[in-house]
């Protein structure tokens, strides 16, 4: 899905000087307090999921992970590079002091008060009250919110062949959709049957889902929206599909193995496509194709975006508040893409990243018209010193 054209908010203690940050970052000592299937820096740290929460500290280069005895032997066994740490043994202790009820906020202040730590990084999402408990037991402790893994901007060989599989997902499920609606009919009113019963975005959205999950993929709000619905970008899509209107297909699934997240979206029309949205489609086409010859190391994201919104202008295409509503083009033009759905860098208006040799990133121009539809088309993109290389496979075609 798109990301879209506003400035960030920055938390009072984030460091705003990137390069800074990445340097302090990669030698900071960190302290992490999460689930791994909800936070990307805890499963980059650890490599493993864990559905509850859980202790990962870096301290001078060592790395520590403090579980529950239902996950200690996993853990010992899946994360071999980290000294394990039980949860229940310090909750004893802590008991022991008259604490009772210790939570994780309780078990990190006593492993950092042995461990006579003064300052640590924490993620930029640490959790409020944890940070509460932790500062009341070690008053003169620092809590440092920053990007604790600066270098998951930079994919290894290995990560780009697990985010090629995640594509590789995703085109299961743009194959299997756009299948589902070539065998569908018009019918009255337009709108589109097939197997017997209108085919609606619920119907298709489940269709593409089935069809990940069978290739151990899990996907969740992709977008199936059609005709002015595909004008608002993260609309999912509801009710009946329609015959020679434009239909949205974006897909962003995750690996379960490896929770790496694939992203790639077409536009389609079952029928006969009109003129507008022919052009529509061609100009989209050429800005996204003259994003990707120009993104490459060293330049910035705002540049790239800057060269979408020319092309636009080039063919006319206005964007901003029209008659009421938001039109033309009005995201970002592509994001990073990893452990999460939407990494830096970034791509947009406000960007000022610039591409360096192992940034994976979307590529994802569109035009929005009420009346006409929307057209959107996304690829994915290895940032390499010459011509990027791109990662998506899949075919481009409007009318189907």
């Amino acid at each position: 899905p798109p990301t879209f054209n506003k400035p960030p908010f920055h938390h009072c203690m984030i460091d705003t000087q990137k390069n800074a940050a990445t340097a302090l970052c990669k030698a900071a000592d960190v302290l992490i307090i999460a689930d791994s299937e909800h936070s990307a820096d805890m499963l980059y740290a650890t490599g493993m999921f864990v559905p509850d929460p859980f202790i990962y500290l870096r301290l001078k280069g060592r790395e520590y992970l403090c579980m529950s005895d239902l996950e200690w032997d996993r853990a010992a066994k899946e994360a071999p590079q980290c000294e394990i740490l039980s949860l229940t043994r310090i909750q004893g202790l802590l008991k022991k002091q008259g604490i009772d009820k210790a939570g994780w906020g309780e078990v990190a202040a006593w492993i950092l008060q042995k461990k006579r730590v003064t300052s640590i990084v924490v993620p930029n999402t640490f959790p409020l009250k944890m940070a509460q408990v932790i500062s009341q037991r070690i008053p003169k402790i620092q809590l440092h919110a920053r990007d604790v893994f600066p270098e998951r901007m930079i994919k290894t060989p290995k990560e780009v062949r697990m985010l090629g599989q995640a594509l590789r997902m995703t085109e299961v499920g743009l194959k299997v959709a756009i299948s589902a609606l070539k065998q569908s009919k018009k019918g009255a009113r337009s709108v589109l049957q097939w197997r017997g019963a209108a085919l609606t975005s619920e119907r298709l959205r489940s269709v593409i889902h089935t069809a990940i999950c069978q290739e151990g993929g899990q996907a969740s709000n992709t977008i199936v929206a059609g005709g002015n619905q595909g004008c608002d970008p993260h609309d999912r899509g509801s009710g009946p599909l329609k015959a020679d209107v434009p239909i949205i297909l974006d897909i962003f699934p995750r690996v379960e193995t490896t929770g790496y997240f694939g992203d790639m979206t077409r536009t389609v029309v079952r029928g006969k496509a009109s003129e507008a949205v022919r052009k529509q489609y061609a100009a989209v086409m050429e800005a996204q194709e003259s994003a990707i010859d120009m993104a490459r190391d060293g330049v910035s994201g705002h540049a790239v975006h800057k060269q979408v919104e020319s092309v636009f202008a080039t063919h006319g295409y206005q964007s901003g508040r029209i008659k009421g509503r938001m039109s033309g083009f009005f995201h970002g033009t592509g994001h990073g893409l990893g452990l999460e759905i939407h990494e830096w860098p970034r791509m947009g208006r406000h960007s000022s990243d610039i591409m360096r040799p192992g940034h994976v990133m979307t590529v994802e121009p569109g035009l929005y018209y009420h009346g006409t539809g929307g057209v959107r088309l996304e690829d994915v993109i290895l940032i390499r010193k010459g011509k990027p290389r791109i990662l998506s496979q899949f075919e481009k075609v409007l009318e189907i």
